[in-house]
């Protein structure tokens, strides 16, 4: 209450300043108010709170006529320059809201980043070429108010409270092999016969623990550790491994669509690929945001949210699966 007291009072003392110096540059207390936007009425009690505050009269006032005192023309003096310098700020303020430029800091995850969201950078950068993007290639969802972060990206469940968030896609779980490892070793007809075959493993680069495959299974996402003969946090990396035809890997729909669609990867398992993860756009607030954020965000939006680049179909699914049996 007090704080909020005090904040009243510096946002009167303001308005009551600027009355007074633009009384005085019209010589006229009613334009002043007009000027300001507020009654005459306000404009004289504007003036008289500011005269009481200050303990000295500043102007000279009848009916007809406002001239200053010898303390008011002081007292312009004196106040003028840091009321413009003021007005300056509050204007360069609202040009930098308003501006597509400036810095623009993201955070996203490296194996999203480059895939998907890289495409949205590449066209923002050219259309608003005085934008300067910092980009922040992490896992995990920190302080992005410490961090100062405009826009954030996260895959998996959505960031917890303090943030807005928006679903762009769903993330689906597909077990894949390369055509050249179903024909050297087979390919698995369940879950359990993974623990015949050479799987890769995934190392969350934050917390470095080793994550479970999961599984859809009877309406429920069910959660395996699956022993790895190919271990490591980077998933361009894991991918890597499984289309060389070094093991089994179970990637996420971002990077196993266009390998499969290309033939280089086949979908194993498919009855049992997940989607209830996903891809969330995240921001701090829908108030005041910089014209270069909410730009961004309704460019990322647009051009990402409900994608099928990176999502298979059941159709697509059964098709590979076709193509591999026929192969077989």
């Amino acid at each position: 209450m007090i704080r909020k007291q005090i904040d009243t009072m510096a946002f009167n003392e303001l308005r009551a300043i600027a009355v007074f110096t633009k009384a005085a540059e019209l010589g006229s207390l009613r334009q002043a108010g007009v000027s300001q936007g507020i009654t005459p009425q306000a404009a004289s009690q504007a003036l008289t709170q500011l005269e009481a505050h200050l303990g000295v009269r500043l102007f000279h006032r009848t009916t007809r006529r406002l001239s200053l005192t010898e303390e008011g023309g002081r007292f312009l003096s004196a106040a003028t320059p840091g009321l413009q310098a003021l007005q300056r700020a509050l204007h360069g303020a609202r040009l930098g809201r308003d501006a597509i430029a400036g810095p623009l800091r993201i955070a996203a995850p490296r194996s999203i980043m480059l895939p998907v969201l890289w495409p949205v950078l590449e066209a923002f950068c050219a259309r608003h070429p005085d934008v300067e993007p910092d980009v922040q290639l992490d896992d995990r969802i920190g302080d992005w108010v410490a961090e100062r972060v405009d826009v954030g990206f996260r895959a998996g469940s959505p960031p917890g409270d303090g943030v807005i968030a928006r679903h762009l896609l769903p993330l689906q779980l597909i077990v894949c092999a390369s055509p050249g490892y179903i024909a050297r070793h087979g390919a698995p007809r369940s879950i359990d016969e993974l623990a015949s075959h050479r799987c890769s493993g995934f190392r969350h680069p934050s917390t470095g623990k080793v994550m479970p495959w999961e599984f859809a299974v009877d309406g429920e996402i069910v959660a395996r550790d699956i022993a790895s003969v190919v271990l490591t946090n980077d998933v361009e990396l894991e991918a890597n491994a499984v289309v060389a035809g070094q093991c089994i890997g179970q990637l996420v729909g971002v990077t196993a669509a266009p390998l499969i669609r290309a033939g280089r990867l086949v979908p194993l398992l498919t009855a049992h690929v997940t989607q209830h993860l996903g891809l969330y756009l995240y921001y701090g607030s829908r108030v005041a945001q910089p014209a270069r954020v909410r730009a961004f965000i309704d460019l990322a939006v647009q051009q990402v949210a409900g994608s099928t680049e990176w999502v298979l179909s059941a159709q697509e699914l059964a098709a590979a699966t076709k193509r591999r049996t026929r192969r077989g």
